[in-house]
């Protein structure tokens, strides 16, 4: 394994590690077995757990945000307002979906209150939302959207897809017997017409 083959296989392991045990509850030599690397071998990359703890939240947090820039920046150039809301909304699904190991770490280090939850929070939470809002704001200038707070509507938008992924995520939840498709689909219905004049 090259050098970086090997960083992103011990993110990778330690990811899902974290997410099961905690912060606290991972022991290096725990994250060395999992990738099959000793334990000096880990230090060669990261300097200590925490290291590792943040290089997760700042890896996630990148390839999260410049995915939501990717997708959706199009589609708000283009004032599609339901294929901005459709897109984020299935991005936040599939996110979920993909990578419940990396939300169970989140949950664990907000739990834990480490600091480093404000990491994830600032760099692609906070990012996200401002992006929205700003989005939000615009189409409000143009008179297609009716007068809000747009970090009230951001907030109330992406409460849903949120939502609902996270119940399912923890407790399993069938409640929504609809598709994915079709849940997205009733959650934008139900923004839209609550922002649009």
């Amino acid at each position: 394994m090259s050098s970086p083959e090997r960083r992103a296989a011990i993110v990778a392991a330690a990811s899902r590690l974290f997410a099961e045990r905690g912060f606290r509850g991972t022991t290096t030599r725990e994250l060395a077995s999992a990738v099959g690397v000793t334990e000096p071998v880990l230090y060669e990359h990261f300097r200590s757990k925490r290291d590792l703890y943040r290089a997760i939240i700042e890896t996630k947090s990148r390839e999260g945000m410049e995915r939501v820039a990717a997708e959706i920046e199009p589609l708000m150039r283009r004032n599609d307002d339901r294929g901005v809301f459709s897109r984020l909304a299935k991005l936040i699904m599939d996110r979920y979906a993909r990578e419940p190991a990396f939300f169970r770490l989140l949950l664990f280090l907000a739990l834990e209150g480490d600091e480093l939850a404000g990491l994830f929070y600032r760099r692609q939470i906070l990012e996200a939302h401002r992006l929205v809002a700003g989005y939000i704001r615009r189409r409000m200038g143009e008179g297609d959207f009716r007068r809000m707070d747009p970090a009230v509507a951001v907030r109330a938008f992406l409460a849903m897809p949120v939502h609902h992924s996270m119940v399912r995520l923890l407790f399993d939840d069938q409640f929504v017997k609809a598709s994915r498709k079709r849940t997205i689909e009733g959650m934008v219905d139900v923004f839209l017409q609550g922002v649009r004049r």
